[in-house]
């Protein structure tokens, strides 16, 4: 009889030996127990636990192992007392109990029943349709078709009685090899070499005393004759306990090729990096937006034009009726002062209104950037007051302010021992009607007349009497509460001015100011610009009846101070700033 080494695969346990143990059975014994074992078909134990196919195959392959090896661990005395025609007759392994694995039914009893025995004879014929040959007759998946060749065979399989069953015909087949190689794989054992061994050939069962097919099996180990196969002739059974792993490499067809690419486009990008970044698009500048919105803009712009043309000609028709017509002669926009004031402007007058529009330019640039600079780029420290570190814009920003505060001083003292006071400040309540009327006329584009030199209009009076004695004083005071200059130490005084207010006050304040240098000087340019700045920069006018309204000689001083302007605007940075500032203080980085 021939006797094979059961195939031993992974332990049970872990750290513990390979499973089964190593024995020899007797390959009719193994061929009816690896058979019976696969009685719980995979589609079943599918459909009863709710796993998917691939578990249920790989369940139903690792139970039909198991199932062998505890057939044979139950009968050990098999492979002694099995004679040479007994073993090729099915009562020899039919009282063998099966193992009971997952109920077919959910809720059920285990499967198969505890009465079943295994048979030998039933074995071969469950094998014979393999999962490939299904496969290619259904037009189904090969993993679809497994489990239904599977299924197949359990379902063929008769389940035995408890009695013992009739003697069958015998099952002889004889082992003839292919000569084809087996392809190896990896070590059964870490560090070991590849399985199976170098030569180990198919071998396929051909029938010899039946006309039913044998399963292909494979040779995993060289067969060892035992003393009762030596003593007479044994029928050569073609079996082992992989059966159902060879029905599943069936399925599975030939080898792939693996020494050529796999047939499919490419889909991972090439991982070239760009040599330049791509520029990121720029946002559209304010100075120049988009052509909707700059058509947008110049449409408004015309609609505005549009009402104040209409505006002019409706103010024009209404100073056209004859009680406006009253109105103006009874109150031409200026009246006599009650106090003579001889006509003309001094030098020292353009000096200070030069000096006045240089300072308060650099003030509202460096009040701007005080208000914008979050890190400043340079501080300034008092010498001997280490606490009273400031920015060095702030710095000169409140250097500038005093600057303007010496120059303003100046201004009223003169003015107040010269007389020209009264020019500025009203001396009669004909101001605000006279104003009234000024305001109409500069409106309706008839320019009120004008007589500078000797008198301003009562709309200029009120303005510049504003500027100077209500809105610079107010400056001044907001500057001096937000300054370093004003004592910590006054509880009481900072309670009843708290600071809250006069920041406030100090920046509407400033755009007052704005407002009116752009007034003033549109007005200056508007009604005669050659004739206002011979009076203000060159302190000419009419000097013994000659006239001099059409020179160009405060045009050009003019020019020139707005070139010195220009220079201040360009000059205040840190790099000009820093030298000054070391002069009164220190300077540094943080």
């Amino acid at each position: 009889m021939a006797t094979r080494m059961l195939r031993r695969g992974l332990p049970r346990v872990k750290g513990g030996e390979a499973w089964p143990p190593a024995i020899e059975i007797d390959g009719t014994v193994v061929l009816a127990a690896a058979s019976d074992a696969a009685a719980s078909s995979a589609r079943d134990l599918a459909e009863s636990t709710g796993t998917s196919r691939e578990e249920a195959v790989r369940s139903a392959t690792s139970r039909a192992v198991d199932e062998t090896a505890g057939a044979v661990a139950e009968a050990p005395a098999v492979q002694d007392t099995v004679a040479p025609v007994a073993a090729a007759s099915a009562p020899a392994a039919s009282g063998t109990a099966l193992r009971r694995g997952l109920p077919r039914v959910a809720g059920g009893d285990p499967w198969p029943p505890a009465s079943a025995s295994a048979s030998a004879s039933a074995s071969a014929p469950a094998a014979a349709p393999s999962a490939r040959d299904l496969a290619e007759s259904t037009g189904t998946s090969r993993e679809e078709a497994v489990p239904s060749a599977t299924s197949r065979a359990v379902d063929a399989q008769p389940v035995a009685a408890p009695t013992a069953a009739p003697a069958a015909p015998a099952v002889a087949a004889a082992a003839t090899a292919d000569g084809v190689a087996l392809r190896r794989g990896l070590p059964r054992a870490a560090g070991g070499d590849p399985w199976p061994p170098a030569g180990t050939s198919r071998v396929s069962a051909a029938p010899a005393a039946s006309a039913v097919p044998e399963p292909t099996v494979l040779e995993t180990a060289p067969a060892v004759a035992t003393p009762a196969a030596q003593a007479g002739p044994a029928p050569a059974a073609a079996s082992t306990t992989v059966a159902v792993a060879s029905a599943l490499r069936q399925a599975q067809g030939p080898s792939p090729d693996v020494s050529t690419p796999l047939p499919f486009a490419r889909t991972v990008w090439q991982g070239t990096t760009p040599r330049h970044a791509a520029e990121p698009e720029r946002e559209p500048s304010r100075l120049r937006p988009p052509w909707p919105q700059a058509i947008g803009g110049l449409l408004g712009l015309a609609a505005l034009g549009l009402i104040a043309v209409a505006g002019v000609f409706l103010i024009r028709a209404f100073l056209s009726l004859s009680f406006m017509q009253d109105f103006l002669t009874t109150y031409p926009g200026e009246y006599h002062p009650a106090v003579d004031v001889n006509p003309g402007f001094a030098p020292w007058v353009g000096w200070q209104h030069f000096f006045n529009m240089f300072l308060m330019v650099l003030i509202i640039r460096s009040g701007l950037r005080v208000r914008s600079e979050k890190r400043p780029t340079a501080f300034w420290t008092a010498r001997g007051k280490a606490k009273t570190k400031i920015s060095l814009t702030l710095w000169f920003h409140q250097s500038l302010d005093l600057l303007w505060i010496i120059n303003g001083v100046i201004f009223v003292v003169l003015i107040i021992t010269t007389g020209h006071w009264a020019r500025i400040v009203p001396t009669s309540w004909e101001v605000f009607p006279n104003a009234l009327s000024a305001g109409l006329q500069y409106v309706s584009f008839d320019w009120p007349l004008d007589n500078g030199w000797v008198n301003y209009n009562s709309l200029q009076q009120l303005a510049y009497f504003t500027t100077v004695f209500l809105a610079a004083p107010l400056a001044v005071v907001t500057g001096f509460r937000m300054s370093g200059l004003w004592p910590t130490k006054a509880e009481k005084l900072s309670k009843a001015y708290p600071v809250e207010w006069a920041r406030a006050l100090h920046f509407p304040t400033m755009l007052y100011f704005v407002a009116f240098i752009i007034v003033h000087v549109a007005l200056v340019f508007l009604t005669g610009a050659l004739r206002n700045l011979n009076h203000m920069f060159a302190s000419l006018g009419s000097v013994d009846g000659v006239q001099y309204a059409a020179n160009w000689t405060g045009f050009g001083i003019f020019v020139l101070a707005m070139i010195v302007i220009a220079g201040g605007w360009f000059a205040a940075r840190p790099l000009v700033l820093a030298p000054i500032a070391k002069l009164f203080g220190q300077v540094s980085g943080r």
